[in-house]
């Protein structure tokens, strides 16, 4: 790319396509230093994200779980992040909700301290409270009841399903390490605020997994009241599910054992190309499509 057109962020396959949104914090940016093992890289717009480059990374899961949070509390003036690793869910929650305050907790020490720097790196250390403590602990939410919206993207699998990664990092976004989705239900269900929603990603394959959230979400007095099945690609058919869960007595009686699943949003096509629905998600967090 020309070196006009990095300075004007205009990607040269879209001449007329410029990155919308904030920009950075023009003195952090010089202020917060890049470690040695640590990638600085594009996450919404103009923003960027620090990651370890051999750690745990951000991925799909997170982009579509702030996506799908985002788009049906669009009005969101207080979000809480649960097991918000480096950062990545609630960066592109803040993004597309400008007038947001956040609190993320994260139990990885390594994972807030790159969350830390990409919120000063962005500028939005006023809008932002990282947490180091477990979901599990009461304490680590003390006083901060209610939020309109909650995010969370809880580890799939449990410990002894598959192969666990040396990498701490890597392990305990993987597998469940420190709560599942039962724990996760538990932490947002008391901290939603009337008519609060709580959005969340996980595996629907096999079928017992999807399973796994209606029997949390029950037991912590929440109702899916809507889901969307995932196709990272479309020959492989739905492998992640988002899930749009409120607190049981804030609904109608009628309403709590019904449930709307989406059409499958489909990430890469039969040709493995980027789907046109998911070039406009992509479009909503700042991308070119």
């Amino acid at each position: 790319m020309a070196r006009a057109d990095r300075i004007r962020n205009v990607d040269p396959s879209f001449r007329n396509w410029v990155k919308p949104g904030p920009m950075p914090d023009l003195e952090a940016m010089h202020t917060v230093p890049l470690e040695e093992g640590e990638t600085l890289d594009a996450i919404s717009g103009h923003w960027r994200i620090f990651q370890l480059r051999q750690g745990h990374r951000f991925s799909t899961d997170d982009i579509l779980t702030a996506w799908y949070g985002t788009s049906w509390c669009p009005s969101a003036r207080r979000v809480l992040d649960l097991g918000s690793g480096i950062g990545s869910v609630a960066l592109v929650a803040a993004w597309r909700l400008p007038f947001s305050s956040f609190v993320t907790v994260e139990a990885q020490e390594a994972s807030v301290a790159l969350a830390r720097k990409s919120v000063a790196y962005n500028g939005v250390g006023d809008r932002f409270d990282v947490r180091l403590g477990d979901i599990r602990d009461e304490d680590v939410f003390a006083g901060d009841e209610p939020f309109d919206l909650v995010l969370g993207s809880p580890p799939y699998f449990p410990p002894e399903t598959g192969p666990i990664s040396d990498h701490p990092q890597r392990a305990a976004c993987r597998f469940e390490l420190r709560g599942d989705i039962v724990d996760y239900c538990a932490a947002a269900a008391p901290r939603l605020a009337p008519g609060g929603v709580f959005a969340c990603v996980f595996p629907v394959r096999p079928e017992h997994q999807r399973q796994r959230v209606f029997d949390a979400a029950r037991a912590a007095g929440l109702c899916v009241v809507r889901w969307r099945p995932v196709a990272l690609r479309a020959a492989d058919g739905p492998l992640l599910g988002l899930f749009l869960m409120q607190r049981a007595s804030d609904l109608p009686e009628a309403m709590r054992e019904r449930c709307w699943e989406e059409p499958t949003l489909e990430v890469r096509d039969t040709n493995l190309e980027i789907h046109p629905e998911y070039l406009a998600v992509k479009l909503a967090f700042g991308f070119p499509p």
